[in-house]
């Protein structure tokens, strides 16, 4: 055996793309906690410190960062994966969907006007073959090279609103595609 040259088996796996959400919103978010909770925080064990309290305020902050920290570990296992038979997604709150080739029915890419100005987002809406919404695929969240690399994997044709539409116009025209609150006008403002 000393002579011999061992060959090692060679396990292929086919590499996996993973879609991320922008990473912009998980700097914007990183201080925006930091700037609401440092002021309050040291004020907080300003006041306390003296009065001998501050160990009620140091449990608050302690649950504080662990929300934090529960909430970035969420923020990155946030994916969007292409499997061998079509697309899984991993939302924030950890729920897991797999969406086979066999299940869409369409995808439709709409451009939404954000609140009561000119500006838009595009928003890539996945639904099945009986119309429930798959994956949603928002541009704050997304960036639209994403959307796109989805549809194609999903290979089916993106239908593409001409025109941009509001909230309102999108819920009265097509209501299966958005969140059961954003149906209801008083609740999504």
């Amino acid at each position: 055996m000393k002579g011999q040259s061992l060959e090692q088996e060679k396990v292929v796996t086919p590499s996996r793309t993973v879609l991320r959400p922008h990473a912009h919103l998980f700097k914007r978010g990183l201080i925006a906690i930091f700037a609401l909770t440092t002021p309050v925080f040291a004020v907080l064990y300003w006041l306390t410190i003296p009065d001998g309290v501050w160990p009620l305020v140091l449990a608050i902050h302690i649950l504080v960062v662990v929300v934090v920290t529960l909430a970035v570990l969420s923020y990155f296992s946030t994916t969007i994966q292409f499997v061998h038979d079509g697309v899984r997604e991993r939302g924030f709150f950890g729920r897991t969907i797999e969406v086979r080739h066999s299940m869409v029915g369409a995808i439709v890419l709409i451009d939404l006007y954000e609140g009561s100005t000119l500006d838009t987002q595009p928003q890539l809406f996945v639904t099945g073959t009986d119309g429930r919404v798959l994956i949603r695929m928002r541009g704050q969240f997304w960036a639209l090279a994403d959307m796109e690399r989805v549809a194609e994997e999903l290979d089916v044709p993106i239908t593409k609103r001409a025109e941009s539409v509001t909230l309102t116009e999108l819920r009265r025209t097509s209501p299966e595609l958005l969140y059961w609150f954003e149906r209801f006008p008083r609740v999504s403002r």
